[in-house]
């Protein structure tokens, strides 16, 4: 029975890819600005060979990592998750998804508030924690919904749970994405409901993501159609809208999502568990919040001395990320892009040096040839390489 744990650490870039000022990143490094807080501590991931990786000159260098390591340079258009996932996944996409710096055209959000019954505020790229306090307001008083994006590929649903319901955000959202294809079809539907906690207006866990179909195969249906079990922890299950998930739970943060992956490391299965670990980008690197993303590799790295242990003789460990979100580029809030690591640890992997590699799919394509799962996706295993 073979086991493969894919631990995405949502965001944790490593370093600026060489086209990364096309996408306005000057001199961006996640590790790098996180590693320079008080509360970062990752002995852990010392150890599997962080701090070994090419390009990596911060942090203690291990003597003798115990993985083996590698830097992946993006190969798909853009800085989102649903693209990096994908890549992730075994798809490289040649074209970005749209992105709306002016706002969404005025004919689709006429159309969307037709459908919906409600009117609609913001229209604006801008943060979540900021827009909630700028238009929750007005939104509590008319009952429009508070409509935004970001530099991402996303459409963004905000609302208090209280004026609308979650069933009916949920629905609106659903509308949404049914609207947002073709030249418009964005990555991700997102709703973004909120409360009022001590008079103040705080987003909840309830957040859910209704992402556009992967355009062709991944890793997860060459899987599961070779029988095998693909089992999707936190936000996996909606970025792949379930395509090739026959087992899924969602998650309400890193703790959780933590917790949930070692409830299935005590488990028997033969395929994939595929983990997001969404705080890393969601709460700190969006939010500018160095210690706050700091503290989470802390507990992260904790975690991964207890799990390691626990890992059986044909299981194999897999932490990378999906783009990079550096919390000290006070320029934006948004994503960066980055280069990401590679660490991958089990007890027949040999702990080598695979310098940097051109994508991310070399993931996919990996683990489905550890698996035995033939199929036409993107990437290069790097198998034969990394197995003693």
């Amino acid at each position: 029975m073979k086991r493969v744990f894919i631990i995405v650490l949502d965001s944790f870039g490593i370093g600026a890819m060489p086209d990364s000022e096309k996408y306005g990143d000057i001199g961006v490094n996640t590790l790098a600005s996180v590693a320079a807080s008080p509360l970062f501590k990752a002995e852990n991931l010392r150890k599997l060979g962080l701090f070994n990786i090419d390009g990596v000159d911060t942090g203690k260098k291990c003597d003798s990592p115990a993985a083996a390591y590698c830097r992946l340079r993006e190969l798909s258009a853009g800085k989102d998750t649903t693209i990096g996932h994908w890549e992730i996944a075994g798809i490289v996409s040649e074209r970005p998804l749209p992105t709306y710096p002016d706002g969404f055209p005025d004919e689709l959000l006429e159309e969307f508030s037709r459908r919906t019954g409600r009117k609609i505020l913001c229209n604006k790229p801008y943060s979540g924690t900021e827009v909630i306090k700028d238009y929750g307001d007005e939104h509590v008083k008319t009952g429009a919904l508070i409509v935004y994006t970001s530099a991402d590929s996303v459409f963004q649903i905000a609302a208090h749970e209280d004026v609308v319901p979650l069933d009916e955000l949920y629905r609106y959202c659903r509308i949404a994405r049914d609207m947002l294809v073709g030249e418009h079809g964005v990555g991700r539907v997102i709703a973004r409901p909120f409360i009022t906690e001590n008079g103040v207006y705080k987003r909840t866990s309830n957040r859910h993501d209704f992402s556009l179909a992967p355009p062709r195969k991944t890793m997860l249906d060459l899987i599961s159609e070779s029988g095998m079990d693909t089992i999707a922890v936190g936000k996996i299950y909606d970025i792949f809208v379930g395509k090739g998930i026959t087992e899924h739970v969602f998650t309400s943060g890193n703790a959780d999502g933590m917790a949930k992956t070692a409830d299935f490391a005590d488990k028997d299965f033969n395929g994939v568990c595929f983990t997001n670990l969404v705080d890393f980008d969601m709460l700190y690197g969006h939010r500018n919040n160095i210690d706050g993303y700091a503290a989470a590799i802390a507990e992260f790295d904790k975690w991964l001395g207890e799990f390691i242990p626990a890992l059986k003789d044909d299981d194999i460990l897999i932490i990378t990320a999906d783009h990079g979100c550096d919390p000290g580029y006070t320029i934006t809030t948004d994503h960066s892009r980055e280069y990401v690591p590679l660490l991958i640890y089990g007890k027949k992997i040999s702990p080598v040096n695979c310098g940097t590699r051109d994508g991310f799919c070399l993931i996919g394509k990996t683990v489905c040839d550890y698996l035995g799962a033939d199929g036409d996706i993107d990437g290069k295993s790097i198998l034969s390489e990394i197995m003693k």
